[in-house]
């Protein structure tokens, strides 16, 4: 910026006061904002930031800076230089800035507190960016698909939706994510590492988010209500899901067999099918399984627990499908028919072993 040019923008006033000498003061005054300043530091440094003269250009990424220094500190980010080390953990940074930010998470004062939901913060910007939640206050304005956000470090972060950038590298799988906080949490996936528990059922989850998301299967809050048979549920992926049951939609097809699917997660348990994939392993036996549903009624046959208990001779049994069975003996129902000489049968097995009389086929 030339000196006429930085002229233009302030005006020196003198301001004589009666009185002694020293309360004579002079303040330079920005005639853009209209802000005063009592030293020509301060004022320079307004200068800077009010212009949009950025002649310092990063031969990176080419980012633009007013100042030499600025983009001197900038240039550590693609260097991964880190020399500013924090005291109490080590863990370093590109940015003094950012350190000194860091220094919060190791004092556990937390004098601000929300009055809405009665969080605590260490710090009044993080106060006031966490009220916009509260106020559903969303200043920071995507240019391209015009979705807003409370903060500004969301916007950033969404912004590389649109650019596809990918600059976050697993080492293990290779896969890339626009995200940092988003390859983190993918990491938890080959170390298995799951930090967050239901404080009421001690279920383990790898992300914050899928435990907020389970913590409503213990609550009544359920705001997502069905348009057809007004059923509410917990999730709008649950609730997307259950309308494919009136549509009768089955969007999701397995590349293998081309069997149709109404729910991914269903999708996702069928292709262990074809994979012969059995992630659930039972800890006493090593026995594996394709379910977890499958394993939790496994293990009822390490603790020799019956839960499905016979009402009329209180025969316990594993499964409901085998008390289910069971109480034919009860009744005179007998639903198995064969086709060649119409003979009933309870049950099915008994059915099929009796087909062979009527076959070649005997044993």
């Amino acid at each position: 910026m030339s000196e006429e040019n930085r002229a233009k923008m302030f005006s020196l006033n003198q301001s004589s006061q009666t009185g002694d000498i020293e309360s004579t003061s002079k303040y330079l005054k920005c005639n853009v904002s209209n802000k005063p300043f009592s030293n020509k530091y301060d004022f320079n440094e307004h200068l800077h930031g009010n212009s949009n003269m950025k002649q310092f250009i990063c031969f990176h990424c080419s980012k633009s800076f007013s100042r030499k220094s600025y983009l001197i500190t900038h240039l550590l980010v693609h260097s991964n230089e880190k020399p500013f080390k924090c005291l109490v953990c080590d863990k370093s940074f590109s940015q003094k800035a950012n350190r000194n930010k860091h220094l919060f998470v190791h004092n556990t004062e937390k004098p601000l507190k929300c009055k809405f939901c009665n969080k605590l913060f260490s710090q009044e910007p993080h106060l006031k960016a966490h009220l916009r939640v509260h106020n559903n206050e969303k200043p920071y304005k995507c240019s391209i698909c015009k979705n807003t956000f409370s903060l500004k470090s969301v916007l950033i972060a969404h912004l590389r939706v649109h650019s596809n950038e990918k600059s976050f590298e697993c080492s293990i799988c290779n896969k890339l994510f626009s995200r940092k906080s988003t390859l983190s949490t993918h990491l938890r996936v080959h170390s298995n590492e799951k930090p967050f528990k239901c404080h009421v059922c001690n279920k383990l989850f790898s992300d914050k988010s899928n435990l907020r998301k389970h913590l409503r299967v213990h609550s009544d809050r359920k705001p997502f209500k069905c348009s057809v048979c007004n059923k509410l549920l917990s999730r709008k992926p649950t609730h997307n899901s259950h309308l494919h049951l009136h549509s009768n939609e089955k969007p999701f097809k397995c590349p293998v067999c081309k069997k149709l699917f109404s729910v991914k997660s269903n999708l996702r348990r069928h292709l262990r099918v074809h994979s012969d994939e059995k992630p659930f392993k039972c800890s006493d036996c090593n026995k594996s399984f394709a379910r977890k549903s499958y394993l939790a009624t496994h293990l009822l046959v390490h603790t020799n627990q019956k839960p499905f208990k016979c009402f009329v001779c209180y025969k316990s049994f594993y499964l409901k499908s085998q008390l289910n069975k069971h109480l034919f003996v009860h009744s005179n129902d007998k639903p198995f028919k064969c086709t060649v000489c119409d003979k009933l049968f309870s049950y099915k097995y008994n059915l099929q072993t009796h087909l062979r009389v009527h076959s070649d086929d005997i044993p």
